[in-house]
């Protein structure tokens, strides 16, 4: 999966506007968008204010079955790699 970084600008109207490199192919394409003017930006899962403030982040901290959280994650993406496989 090859990245272009493009540089555009939101109208008034709400259009993007962007000039595409020469040579690329039709399809879908995932666009992200940054916002440099150092307002947030809510994407489809929220701002990172709303995923701290879910709490999620930290809730495995006081498990005491996960003793290298490095293996543990590499074992969590073995079996999703896996399903359907069986």
């Amino acid at each position: 999966m090859a990245t272009i970084i493009l540089k555009g600008e939101i109208t008034e109207d709400g259009q993007l506007k962007v000039e595409l490199p020469p040579g690329l192919t039709p399809g879908p394409r995932e666009i992200e968008i940054r916002d440099y003017t150092g307002k947030a930006v809510a994407s489809a899962g929220g701002t990172l204010g709303d995923v701290l403030a879910s709490g999620l982040v930290g809730g495995w901290e006081h498990r005491t079955d996960i003793t290298d959280s490095v293996e543990f994650a590499r074992e969590l993406r073995r079996r999703i790699s896996r399903r359907g496989m069986e």
